[in-house]
């Protein structure tokens, strides 16, 4: 199986304001929505070791996904 980026969007717990992405490997999904409905328990790990900050969404991604977007995006057309 390949690794998919587990992107989370944490916030601050005393700075509901303060938010951040934070990206953790996701080894035990075949697709991308598996990764989205098997996160839980692992993002719930991440958040009892950094007991600073909450979870408050997350997304799946395939590795790199946005560099070849990115990449396509800058090339010229025609």
């Amino acid at each position: 199986m390949n690794a998919i980026d587990l992107i989370v969007t944490v916030c601050a717990v005393l700075s509901p304001a303060t938010c951040e992405e934070t990206h953790l490997v996701f080894s035990g999904a075949a697709s991308l929505q598996q990764c989205v409905t098997g996160a839980p328990p692992y993002i719930a790990q991440w958040v009892g070791e950094h007991p600073k900050w909450t979870a408050v969404r997350w997304r799946c991604e395939y590795p790199h996904s946005k560099d070849r977007a990115n990449a396509r995006e800058a090339t010229p057309a025609g």
